[in-house]
């Protein structure tokens, strides 16, 4: 599971915003951000440059994210 939806909300970006930045199209990075389908590693790492946080932000879970389950 990754947590580029959530990461993009904190930041104020858009799903659209971030497919034209990784040239991809929207249904592809939309998949990623629903956990409907994983990106490559290459991907995580270009999202994470792209959104200026550490790849493990996008993967880890917040404290209330593993307290919930």
């Amino acid at each position: 599971m990754n947590r580029i939806k959530e990461i993009l909300k904190e930041k104020g970006i858009s799903q659209t915003w971030l497919a034209e930045k990784m040239d991809k199209s929207y249904p592809t990075i939309n998949e990623y951000a629903r956990n409907k389908r994983q990106p490559s590693l290459e991907d995580l790492f270009k999202i994470a440059e792209i959104l200026s946080v550490d790849v493990k932000d996008l993967i880890q879970s917040t404290d209330n994210e593993t307290n919930a389950k």
